[in-house]
């Protein structure tokens, strides 16, 4: 099996939607093809879930037997540490239960003057695919999709806008950060802000922002990390499910048990953070200074912590340097772009929608 999902034949052949040990028919020339037929398929090929799967670009391995699948993901893994002669046990693979996907990204298109195309990227395409079920994301969000096409109408007043709605559900109801919308040219008109404000209203959206612009705004988006309540920026990054969230966060505070000074590097908008400031001090760092404005707002809504510093920090540029960790005992370690919105995969590991 290929790092992006693909089945690998003798010679360096890759074909999507396949498995280890299959006989197959594919067409095409070079090193990728396409999947003709499955002649002879492998104990482990299941049925997959979605309706989508195939056309939609967003998940590549649903057909693939849950466990197989995560002892790939382990193998990947090891796998990758090993070509940078990193040698450490890897733990058991987590699996987010279906259903549970908390954000997705809703591609836009022209449509109509109520309703815009919208949904997820075809496979190998820029074209659209409509989705009507996603068996990975919490039913509410699937429910909103066609609150999402209302919301999105307003926004082709330019012929080059090309619009994607990064869609979070939240602790006080659904938060989207619109990206895409052509702002050289002034931007949305005051009349379609208006129009996407009343859309977002019919809707109970919690929030609509554009470009982190507030277009609407009813109630502030919030979530917990242990004992803190957050209010998010614009296109915050959250673990794709609570539950990995929860699974890491416990993981790592049980690291750090003993310890009596923390770093949280590229620590976003607290998700570790909390958790380890019931540990010890935490030192938090990250990009983006409206992740650490989050941060450092929520620290009231959170007593009994041992104590959180924080600082808007380009890591990348300007990493923590071996001086200032001489009192630090365990140091969190977690760049992924905490301040954009992600796509890491989601149930069963095997699909990322959007």
């Amino acid at each position: 099996m290929g790092g992006e999902g693909d089945g690998v034949a003798a010679g360096g052949v890759y074909v999507p939607f396949t498995l280890p040990g299959e006989r197959v028919r594919a067409v095409g020339a070079g090193e990728r093809r396409e999947l003709v037929d499955v002649l002879q398929a492998s104990a482990e090929r299941v049925e997959p879930p979605c309706p989508h799967f195939g056309v939609c670009g967003g998940c590549a391995l649903q057909h693939w037997d849950h466990g197989a699948y995560l002892a790939w993901k382990v193998e990947r893994l090891g796998g990758t540490l090993a070509r940078q002669y990193l040698e450490t046990e890897v733990l058991p693979a987590y699996a987010a239960a279906p259903e549970t996907r908390r954000r997705f990204a809703l591609h836009a298109r022209r449509g109509t003057r109520d309703a815009a195309r919208a949904g997820y990227k075809a496979r190998k395409s820029w074209d659209l695919v409509d989705i009507v079920a996603c068996p990975i994301s919490d039913p509410r969000l699937v429910a909103a999709i066609p609150a999402l096409k209302r919301l999105a109408a307003p926004l082709f007043e330019h012929p080059k806008s090309a619009p994607t709605l990064h869609t979070t559900l939240t602790a006080t109801g659904i938060d989207v950060e619109i990206s895409g919308v052509e702002a050289r040219s002034g931007g949305l008109s005051a009349d379609g802000r208006m129009q996407v404000a009343e859309r977002a209203a019919e809707a109970d959206f919690a929030r609509v922002t554009i470009g982190g612009e507030i277009a609407y705004l009813a109630r502030m988006p919030q979530v917990r990390f242990g004992p803190a309540v957050v209010s998010l920026p614009p296109g915050a990054f959250l673990q794709a499910t609570l539950g990995a969230e929860e699974a890491m966060s416990a993981f790592v505070a049980e690291q750090a048990a003993g310890a009596s000074r923390i770093a949280d590097l590229y620590c976003g908008v607290g998700t570790f953070t909390f958790r380890l400031a019931g540990v010890a001090q935490v030192h938090a760092a990250d990009f983006a200074p409206e992740a650490i404005s989050a941060l450092t707002s929520a620290l009231a809504s959170a007593p009994g912590l041992h104590g959180v510093t924080a600082e808007a920090r380009d890591l990348a540029r300007r990493p923590v340097l071996a001086e200032e960790l001489k009192k630090t005992d365990v140091a969190v370690f977690d760049p992924r772009g905490p301040a954009l919105p992600n796509r890491p995969p989601s149930w069963p590991g095997r699909g990322s929608p959007g």
